[in-house]
């Protein structure tokens, strides 16, 4: 019998150079034109999320926000790759009590032509794809 082995959270992903992740890029959304859009997701709240107690990663959801437009809502994910959603926090009496993780939304929509917003123009990735 043969075990696959785990990929540990925080080792998850890899660099594919332009070459490959254009034509990965390329390929999906010849294959699927109606959703030829990304979002862009800053660093903030990227940082915030990645310094939660116990985050290895973040899981990334398609999402649809209040008014029905394409969005995404990310969070960040222990390392058995389970979402995080309450963190420890420790008061001065050294007390522990339970807090809301940080579940994310607010994404800009990138050369979306449709997804509502003004979008953030991505000249060197959208010439690139």
């Amino acid at each position: 019998m043969q075990t696959q082995t785990q990929i540990p959270v925080a080792q998850i992903g890899e660099h594919v150079g332009i070459e490959l992740g254009t034509k990965l890029v390329k390929d999906y959304f010849d294959a699927y034109p109606e959703q030829a859009y990304g979002h862009v997701i800053g660093r903030a709240i990227m940082d915030k999320i990645l310094a939660q107690p116990g985050c290895e990663g973040i899981i990334i959801y398609p999402a649809l926000d209040e008014s029905g437009k394409r969005t995404l809502v990310y969070a960040g994910i222990d390392a058995k790759g389970k979402a995080i959603v309450k963190i420890p926090i420790v008061n001065t009496d050294g007390v522990i009590r339970f807090e809301d993780a940080i579940v994310a939304d607010r994404a800009v929509p990138s050369g979306d032509e449709d997804g509502g917003g003004e979008g953030v123009e991505d000249t060197a990735i959208t010439t690139a794809w």
